[in-house]
C-alpha cells in the first residue's frame, strides 16, 4: 500500500488492492504505526490524532476527487479487520475510508457496500487512486488542517 501522509501515530495510504475503484468513489486506509488489534487499545492521544486524522483525510478525499471528477459525495469509515482472523498474525486495527460516488457502477449510490468472497481476489479488477488524486487529497488535506477546529490546544 503506497502511503503518502504520515502523523507521528499513524499512515495513511491509497490502497494499491482496492475495494472500491477510484471511479466508484476509491479506497484509502489508516493504519497505526504501532500494532493494535482493537481501537480502545489506543491511549487518549492516539484517539484524538486518530480521529482529527479521519476527518481531515476524509473531507479531503470528498473535495479532492470532485475537484478530479468523481463526484464522491460521502465517505463509508469501517474498522474491519475481519480478514485477519485466521492469518498467523491476527487482526489488526485499520480504518477503510470508502468513497461514494454519485454515479457508481460497482457499488450503487444508497446502498451498503458488498464485497465477493476475498479468494475471488475481486480487487484485482479495481482502479486505485491515481498520483494525481493523491496529490489533489494531499492539497485538500493542508488547507483543511489549518481550520481552527483542527488545530491541536496545547493546554488541558
Amino acid at each position: 500500500m503506497p502511503v503518502f501522509f504520515e502523523s507521528k501515530r499513524f499512515s495513511v495510504a491509497s490502497s494499491d488492492k482496492p475495494h472500491v475503484s477510484r471511479t466508484d468513489g476509491g479506497h484509502i486506509v489508516i493504519v497505526p504505526k504501532r500494532r493494535l488489534v482493537n481501537r480502545w487499545e489506543m491511549t487518549q492521544e492516539e484517539a484524538v490524532e486518530f480521529i482529527r486524522l479521519s476527518m481531515i483525510v476524509g473531507e479531503a478525499m470528498v473535495k479532492g476527487l470532485n475537484k478530479r471528477g468523481i463526484p464522491v459525495e460521502r465517505i463509508n469509515f469501517q474498522d474491519n479487520g475481519n480478514w485477519g482472523l485466521d492469518s498467523k498474525e491476527g487482526p489488526h486495527f485499520h480504518l477503510h475510508l470508502y468513497g461514494r460516488a454519485k454515479n457508481s457502477l460497482e457499488q450503487k449510490r444508497g446502498e451498503a457496500l458488498r464485497f465477493p468472497d476475498k479468494a475471488t481476489k475481486f480487487w484485482e479488477k479495481l482502479d486505485p487512486l491515481n498520483q494525481g488524486d493523491v496529490n489533489e487529497i494531499l492539497k485538500q488535506m493542508s488547507l483543511i488542517e489549518k481550520r481552527k477546529k483542527f488545530q491541536l490546544s496545547t493546554s488541558r
